[in-house]
């Protein structure tokens, strides 16, 4: 695996808005080291019929991610909608600008 890419992991916690409405608000992005792939065709079609979307998969080390539901790659922010473990160490995170149902 070349970890020769740097990837921002984006907490999200859930805050009180001035009207005592539960909202989502992210938090400061992490750098870790990744390793990024392209979805394949099998994948994406299998995505696609059950309403996703999947653009890019990022892989990490697993003891470095901590159920971060965004990340940040290139400047552009992914929403994280399935993780799969490689081989114990290396976590998949296949991703998509746009979150579930969206």
């Amino acid at each position: 695996m070349m970890w020769r890419s740097v990837v921002g992991l984006i907490p999200v916690t859930i805050e009180k808005n001035e009207y005592k409405e539960n909202v989502p608000v992210d938090g400061t992005p992490r750098e870790v080291m990744c390793d990024v792939k392209s979805v394949g065709a099998r994948e994406f079609y299998q995505a696609a019929a059950v309403g996703m979307k999947p653009e890019i998969i990022i892989a990490v080390r697993k003891v470095e991610y901590q159920d971060e539901p965004k990340l940040r790659y290139e400047g552009t922010v992914y929403h994280v909608v399935r993780t799969y473990s490689k081989n114990g160490e290396v976590l998949e995170l296949t991703c998509s600008r746009f979150p579930m149902g969206g």
